[in-house]
């Protein structure tokens, strides 16, 4: 289990073809890409040190809508991955931030619509107690974090496949820092489980 740290981190979580890419060019909605490498063993066991130590996830509109879409239809399915469960129950059960200027009232329980920049927002949350905040990937939650510097760890899964176009986590322009590899692990069909926490 990872050890928590003082204070609450931000965890940010996205896959990431390997030419850059978190989408495909043509239809950001597909995840045919992800989902060979999401359901192996690493795959998983990323999943599960992604909320082992978070008590908050901070959600973007899109993402919050799609994972109401998934992640709750996994409790109790037959055949079920263990640890593809515990996470659906994790965030079920977890206090959710979304970031809307749209919605009108929550789309799941224990959740509270927020129309605020992300960094407001997590120095908000920052302040209370509880432990960490998991961002899971909403690529624009987490950019807009990039840019202000307030990510303390990085969590991605790379997946050997070219995408040949589409948006890019990382632009141009974020501020310069050093970021130290806290764990790694690669899987038998090429994916790759990387952790880096901020070296500030």
């Amino acid at each position: 289990m990872t050890e928590q740290t003082d204070g609450r981190r931000v965890v940010a979580n996205i896959s990431l073809s390997l030419d850059g890419h978190y989408a495909a060019p043509d239809n950001p909605h597909d995840m045919s890409w992800v989902l060979p490498y999401a359901v192996t063993d690493v795959g998983r066991d990323h999943l599960t040190r992604l909320w082992e130590t978070a008590t908050t996830a901070l959600l973007g509109r899109v993402n919050a809508e799609g994972f109401l879409g998934f992640w709750p239809t996994v409790i109790g399915m037959e055949g079920a991955d263990p640890r593809d469960e515990a996470f659906a129950k994790w965030l079920v059960d977890t206090e959710k931030v979304v970031l809307s200027s749209t919605l009108d009232s929550p789309p799941w329980e224990r959740t509270t619509i927020v129309d605020r920049p992300a960094p407001e927002v997590v120095a908000d949350l920052r302040a209370r107690e509880g432990g960490d905040i998991l961002v899971p990937s909403s690529a624009s939650v987490i950019k807009a974090l990039l840019a202000a510097d307030a990510v303390d760890r990085l969590m991605l899964m790379i997946f050997p496949v070219f995408l040949g176009g589409g948006p890019r986590l990382f632009d141009d322009g974020l501020p310069a820092g050093r970021w130290a590899l806290a764990h790694q692990a690669a899987g038998e069909h090429g994916e790759l489980s990387l952790t880096y926490d901020r070296a500030r």
